[in-house]
């Protein structure tokens, strides 16, 4: 036997699981078909974003949240309908209660520490028991995707130094072991060596094969996102229509969904595969890493959204209000692009890149780079895509900003004087402090909230004020992100069977397990909870087979 465990994916839900299995004292052997330049998976990528309940970042901000209040929103956005959910219905309520419990002094405990202001992430919109968060929770690490992988490589690298945990980078898993109805191991292929930076496209070579054997198994491999093939196989076509042709990517092309299959071909249970989140405000990254390198913007509630002929979306459709209505709504329009019409006003103000290297300054630690923001001028990152970005048009006047929008989707030219009786129409409620257009009423009662009026939405005013100018339009596209189906687990992490039985000897974290249970976000994310899944998941799973081993 080569270790007590095995554990798959090298990512940040693999990190938390192999660290806490350290921490028990248990030999682990990490394996990843990446280098160890990818130490830490997509996570490293991500923004940093976490789902606080309660947290003393919220109550300085003037936030009163409670765990039955974050509660009520999780089920509301999850809409969990199915038989299968019972098990994700489990995790949700365990994690909701894991964010307002011990979640923060954990994380702080190892380091970890948290950007002051609490930003406002799928703000809702169709009343209380609806979709979307009744407060702002989305909590920045300080230091983003690096800050939270950190403590946790850290820990796991102690267990390398103590003799506990082996690498091993270029492996890929191919195959599980499978005696007697347990799961006792892997088989793969040993890739060639590959010196690729971070997040670049890897080559396949194979240089060999591999087996492993252990007491037990932990999958954490993550979704599917840089697989467009299986993202629209699984599309959900009875709901959302048929996928776009056109897509951008928002995670490397090793986020493949290769292991999720070969657990599923070995026995284990999938369950809500058709469910998925996928941003619709994605942009081509001017400066890519990996293939089709999408970027999504995170917008503040001010722009105006129209779709590819356009049309003004309705409400609550607007920036940062409502992701998988926004998609529904847009895929039946027959095309795979929207626009926001905005002002150097409002790009300056609302806009924000997600990831973390669109993110040098909250990445970097660097207070002085932060507190650029609040002054004049868009963010280093932001001002760079408007200058070289392929999706931006810039000018000083309506006439002219169509006439660019048209250069770049001829296909669907716009009128220019049908956008301009909507956007004046837009522009006289902004006389009056009330309104009858309700997105002016949601950026109203936005800057009601202390951090939004001092980073996230600028100040209400006329989109064609000159003064505000000059205009500019960005063409929006979809961009893969993440899977919300997964391997159905129970509240150890344990995979279950299609009959409900454990699959003996195999367990899953993360992504590859809808970040708990197979599901636990139902079809919507409150958002700041892919991380926090990951983490969660990830350390439930490593308790949970130490205690099994003893």
């Amino acid at each position: 036997m080569d270790a007590d465990v095995i554990v798959v994916g090298a990512g940040l839900a693999g990190l938390a699981a192999t660290a806490e299995l350290v921490d028990a004292g248990k030999k682990v052997v990490l394996v990843d078909q990446e280098s160890e330049a990818n130490l830490g998976g997509q996570a490293f990528w991500s923004f940093g974003g976490l789902f606080f309940v309660d947290s003393p970042e919220q109550r300085r901000m003037g936030i009163k949240d409670s765990y039955d209040l974050a509660l009520q929103d999780w089920m509301g956005n999850a809409g969990f309908d199915r038989p299968e959910d019972a098990w994700p219905r489990k995790w949700a309520e365990a994690y909701v209660d894991f964010a307002a419990g011990e979640k923060r002094a954990w994380l702080r405990a190892q380091g970890l520490k948290i950007f002051p202001i609490v930003g406002w992430a799928e703000r809702g919109g169709y009343g209380a028991v609806g979709p979307g968060n009744s407060v702002p929770r989305f909590h920045i690490t300080w230091g983003t995707g690096p800050g939270i992988v950190e403590p946790f490589e850290r820990r796991v690298r102690e267990g390398v130094a103590k003799g506990l945990v082996t690498f091993r980078f270029r492996h890929r898993v191919d195959g599980l072991t499978v005696t007697d109805g347990v799961v006792t191991g892997v088989t793969g292929a040993v890739l060639a060596p590959d010196a690729s930076p971070r997040g670049v496209a890897s080559n396949r070579d194979v240089d060999g094969d591999f087996a492993l054997s252990a007491q037990a198994v932990i999958v954490t491999s993550g979704g599917i996102g840089g697989n467009h093939d299986l993202v629209r196989k699984t599309w959900p076509e009875d709901r959302l229509g048929s996928p776009p042709e056109d897509m951008l990517t928002g995670v490397p092309a090793y986020v493949d969904g290769r292991m999720q299959q070969i657990a599923i071909d070995s026995g284990a249970h999938m369950i809500n595969p058709d469910r998925g989140w996928h941003y619709v405000e994605g942009i081509k990254n001017w400066d890519p890493i990996w293939p089709g390198h999408g970027i999504r913007i995170l917008p503040g509630p001010s722009s105006l959204w129209f779709d590819a002929r356009g049309n003004r979306l309705p409400g609550p459709l607007w920036p940062g209000f409502d992701t998988l209505g926004t998609l529904e709504h847009l895929r039946t329009t027959g095309h795979d692009h929207s626009w926001f019409v905005l002002t150097q006003k409002i790009i300056e103000k609302e806009f924000a890149l997600s990831g973390s290297e669109q993110n040098p300054d909250l990445t970097g630690r660097d207070w002085k780079q932060v507190l650029s923001r609040v002054r004049p001028g868009a963010p280093g990152p932001v001002e760079a895509f408007k200058q070289h970005g392929e999706d931006f048009v810039v000018a000083d006047t309506l006439d002219e900003l169509v006439a660019g929008m048209n250069v770049l989707t001829p296909e669907t030219p716009l009128d220019v004087d049908a956008l301009r009786t909507q956007i004046e129409a837009r522009d006289r409620e902004i006389d009056n402090p009330f309104s009858k257009d309700m997105q002016v009423v949601a950026l109203r009662g936005a800057r009601s909230y202390r951090g939004d009026k001092l980073i996230r939405t600028a100040s209400p005013h006329r989109i064609l004020d000159p003064k505000a100018g000059p205009l500019i339009a960005v063409r929006l596209r979809v961009i893969t992100r993440k899977t919300l189906g997964g391997l159905a687990t129970d509240l150890d992490a344990a995979v279950l069977r299609e009959d409900g039985s454990r699959f003996e000897g195999l367990y899953a974290a993360g992504e590859v397990a809808g970040f708990g249970g197979g599901g636990v976000h139902g079809y919507r994310a409150l958002e700041g909870t892919f991380l926090g899944g990951c983490l969660f998941s990830g350390r439930t799973a490593g308790r949970a087979v130490a205690r099994a081993l003893g």
